[in-house]
C-alpha cells in the first residue's frame, strides 16, 4: 500500500493539457494568424484526410462539434418528422438531440449487462414508425455491433453512431464509427483526441451522405457558392485542426498510455466487492477499449466522492447523475430500470494524459482506504 499523502489529481487538467505542448501550440497558432487560414483551409484538409485513413472509410468531415455533426448525419439520411430514432438513455443529452432537431422523436431504451445499448431492449421498442438506431460508443468502448447490424438488417433500419467518445476502439477488428450509414466524433477539450474548444468530425463512406454532410456545415452552399438547401454554420475552425491533427500524429500512445492506466486501476481495485469495474484492457477479445473515462460502479458512491474530494482527487458523474428519459420534462415516460440503479452508482475516476501511472496507484490506494481494504 502508498503511503497516504494528499496530493492534488482533478479530474481534467484543462491548462495542462495546454503546457505539456505549450510551444508548439503557440506556434501553430502563430503559423494559422500569419498564412489568414481561419476556416477550410489547408489544416482542416489534412486533419480530414488523416482521419479518414485511420478509420478506413471514403469520408471524413469537420464540423463545429458532435452534435451538430449528428444532426446533418440524421438529415444526409433522409430522417425527419414522424420517424422514431432508438438510443440508450445513458447517454449524454445531446445524441438524441440530435434526432429531435431533425423532428423525429427519439425513443431511449435500457442498457445491458456492458453499461451500453441493450440489442434486446432495441428490439422491444420497434414499430412501424422506427426508421433508425443510435448505438453510442460509451467510454472508449464499441458496442455489441453483430446483433445490432442484425436488427437493423431485418427490420430495413438504418444506424448513425454517435462515436463521440469512441474514436480508436473496436469491436471484432473493427473501427467504432465504421459500421452505419454515417458517424459523429467530438473533440472536445477532455475527450481523447481534443481541441481547445469545441470541435467534431462526421465520417461515411456513402458518397451522396458525404455531399450532403458538406453543403449543410456550410449555408447549404455547394463548391460553386450556389445554395442547394436549409444549412449550418458549423465547420471545424482551421487552428483547432491543426491542434488535432498535431495530437492524433501519436494518437497510437495516448490510447497505449489510457489503457495502461486501466491496468493500474484493474490491477489495484479488481479484488474489491464494493466497486463494479469496467472491463479490463484485453479481458474480451472481441473488444479493443481506448479508455475515454473510467467509469465504474460503487457502493456508497456519495460518500467515496467525497472522501476523494478530501484527499485531493478530482471525480465526476456524468451528466448531472441523471440519464436522458431521467429528464421527464423533455416528455419521457419510459421506466429503465438498469439505467436508473446504474445512475445511482456510478462515478468516473480521472482518466487522461495528465495522469501518470503512480497517481493512479494513489487514487487506488485511497479508494481501498475508504472501503477498508
Amino acid at each position: 500500500m502508498l503511503q497516504s499523502r494528499t496530493r492534488s489529481i482533478p479530474f481534467f487538467n484543462y491548462s495542462g493539457a495546454f503546457a505539456a505542448q505549450e510551444s508548439a501550440y503557440l506556434a501553430m497558432l502563430s503559423d494559422v494568424i500569419r498564412r489568414g487560414a481561419f476556416i477550410q483551409q489547408r489544416d482542416l484538409a489534412e486533419f480530414e484526410a488523416h482521419l479518414a485513413e485511420y478509420l478506413g472509410v471514403k469520408h471524413a468531415i469537420g464540423v463545429g462539434n458532435a452534435t451538430d455533426g449528428l444532426i446533418m448525419a440524421f438529415r444526409a439520411a433522409g430522417i425527419g418528422a414522424g420517424d422514431e430514432v432508438i438510443f440508450p438513455s445513458h447517454t449524454m443529452v445531446a445524441s438524441p438531440a440530435s434526432a429531435a432537431h431533425c423532428g423525429a422523436t427519439p425513443v431511449p431504451v435500457d442498457m445491458g449487462p456492458d453499461h451500453l445499448i441493450d440489442p434486446e431492449a432495441i428490439e422491444a421498442a420497434i414499430t412501424p414508425r422506427t426508421r433508425a438506431i443510435l448505438p453510442v460508443h460509451l467510454n472508449g468502448r464499441t458496442c455489441e455491433m453483430d446483433p445490432i447490424l442484425e436488427i437493423a438488417r431485418r427490420h430495413d433500419l438504418l444506424i448513425i453512431e454517435d462515436a463521440a467518445q469512441g474514436l480508436g476502439s473496436r469491436y471484432k477488428g473493427q473501427l467504432a464509427g465504421t459500421f452505419g450509414v454515417a458517424a459523429a466524433y467530438s473533440f472536445y477539450p477532455a475527450k481523447i483526441l481534443g481541441c481547445f474548444g469545441d470541435g467534431g468530425a462526421v465520417v461515411t463512406s456513402d458518397d451522396e451522405v458525404a455531399r450532403k454532410i458538406r453543403l449543410l456545415r456550410d449555408h447549404g452552399r455547394n463548391d460553386d457558392g450556389d445554395v442547394e438547401t436549409w444549412g449550418l454554420n458549423s465547420r471545424l475552425d482551421n487552428f483547432q485542426a491543426a491542434v488535432l491533427d498535431f495530437q492524433f500524429a501519436n494518437y497510437g500512445d495516448i490510447i497505449d498510455h489510457r489503457r495502461a492506466l486501466a491496468t493500474v486501476y484493474e490491477s489495484e481495485l479488481g479484488s474489491l466487492s464494493q466497486l463494479v469495474l469496467p472491463p479490463a484492457p484485453d479481458a474480451d477479445a472481441d473488444h479493443f477499449d481506448v479508455f475515454q473515462n473510467y467509469e465504474l460502479e460503487a457502493d456508497d458512491r456519495d460518500g467515496l466522492r467525497a472522501f476523494l474530494k478530501s484527499e485531493g482527487i478530482g471525480t465526476l458523474i456524468q451528466w448531472g447523475g441523471k440519464a436522458v428519459h431521467q429528464f421527464t420534462k423533455l416528455g419521457f415516460t419510459q421506466q429503465l430500470p438498469r439505467t436508473e440503479r446504474f445512475f445511482e452508482r456510478c462515478l468516473m475516476l480521472p482518466m487522461n494524459m495528465m495522469v501518470t501511472e503512480d497517481d493512479a496507484r494513489y487514487i487506488a490506494d485511497r479508494v481501498r482506504h475508504f472501503y477498508g481494504a
